[in-house]
C-alpha cells in the first residue's frame, strides 16, 4: 500500500500563511514544525500537514502573546493529545466490534 504525501515549500508555506521566514526559520528552530527535505531554509520543503501545526502556533504567539518556548511546548501537548484520541477511537471500534461479537 502506497501514501501519498502532499508537500510544500517554504516560500508557498510563507505566502501562504502570510508570514515571515524568520517566523517560520524560529518554528523550526522551536520544533514546532519540521521539515522533511533540505539542509537550509532556503530548501525546506513541508508535509502539508505541517500548515495546521504552523497555523495553531502563529495564533498562540499573536492571541496569547506567548514565547516560542511555551508555543513548542503547547504544540507538543496539541499533538500528543490528538494522538492519544486517535488511539482511544481506535480502541473503542474494537471494543464495539468485541461487544457485537460476543
Amino acid at each position: 500500500m502506497s501514501s501519498i504525501s502532499f508537500q510544500i515549500t517554504v516560500h508557498e508555506l510563507c505566502d501562504c500563511e502570510d508570514i515571515s521566514e524568520a517566523l517560520l526559520i524560529d518554528a523550526v528552530e522551536h520544533e514546532v514544525v519540521a521539515p522533511v527535505r533540505g539542509r537550509s531554509a532556503e530548501e525546506w520543503v513541508f508535509d502539508v500537514s505541517q500548515v495546521t501545526w504552523i497555523r495553531r502556533a502563529i495564533h498562540l504567539r499573536e492571541d496569547l502573546e506567548l514565547d516560542w518556548v511555551a508555543i513548542a511546548m503547547l504544540i507538543d501537548l496539541l499533538r500528543e493529545k490528538e494522538h492519544l484520541e486517535g488511539e482511544n477511537q481506535a480502541l473503542q471500534r474494537r471494543l464495539q466490534r468485541f461487544l457485537e461479537h460476543s
